[in-house]
């Protein structure tokens, strides 16, 4: 379980003041849960999930990991922590140096996996992704789909508890968007992992996420599952849904 208790961040600016980031975050991600953060550009989602993964820390509150508090952990502890959870970044941030055998391997690689044991789950999780038999391709001979896909088969290597994706669906089309958000939803339930997923996409996060966060301008705004944030009366997710809806449909 996550949860996160009145978390503020603030970058510096030129002036020499602060400017805040994130202002008084509070919410929870059950075990086994996919939640699904939104917002638009700036609004602070991608710092947030950063924060929940350790890789920045915040100027107050608390993050709890199973009850631990990571913001109180010096980084021999974070890298401890690190190992139960899988990164699926915007980009895909595959190594282009290496093949995609490589790539989804490299985690077990580093761990000191034995070759034929790497090399099975390799093969599993390409499986599993639908990309059985590219071992041996470069990402450079990837579509931008494909390459999301080997970007989630290496973020899974290790068998994370905990995965984070930001913006998954970024840059794809429609029916990859689909496939993407189906892969998400049935390998969480295969691995029984819990899931934080950072995305602009409404129609992606409504489908998908068992609770929905909406942040805007650092505050959360709107919190719900997926009908209570369709039936939403709060106006700036009523128009976030709505604009977000329109650029989809266009």
């Amino acid at each position: 379980m996550i949860e996160l208790r009145n978390i503020i961040y603030k970058t510096p600016v030129s002036s020499g003041e602060s400017r805040v980031i994130l202002n008084d975050i509070s919410f929870t991600v059950p075990e086994g849960n996919l939640t699904g953060i939104l917002g638009a550009s700036g609004s602070g989602k991608t710092t947030l999930l950063r924060l929940m993964a350790g890789l920045l820390r915040p100027a107050g509150g608390e993050i709890l990991i199973d009850g631990r508090d990571i913001t109180k952990m010096n980084e021999a502890e974070l890298n401890e922590m690190r190992r139960e959870m899988g990164f699926v970044f915007q980009y895909g941030a595959l190594f282009d140096s290496l093949t995609v055998g490589e790539n989804v391997g490299f985690a077990l690689e580093q761990a000191r996996w034995p070759q034929d044991k790497i090399n099975a789950v390799v093969k599993e999780l390409l499986e599993a992704v639908e990309l059985g038999g590219i071992e041996n391709k470069m990402p450079d001979e990837l579509s931008g789909g494909m390459k999301k896909r080997v970007a989630m088969a290496r973020a899974l290597a290790t068998s994370p508890r905990l995965v984070f994706y930001d913006e998954p669906t970024s840059g794809l089309d429609p029916l990859m968007t689909r496939i993407i958000d189906d892969l998400m939803v049935s390998l969480r339930e295969l691995a029984h992992a819990t899931y934080v997923v950072v995305s602009h996409d409404v129609n992606s996060v409504l489908r998908i996420a068992d609770d929905i966060i909406l942040l805007h301008e650092g505050r959360i705004v709107e919190q719900g599952n997926a009908a209570q944030f369709r039936n939403s009366k709060v106006l700036l997710a009523r128009q976030f849904m709505g604009e977000k809806a329109h650029e989809s449909s266009e």
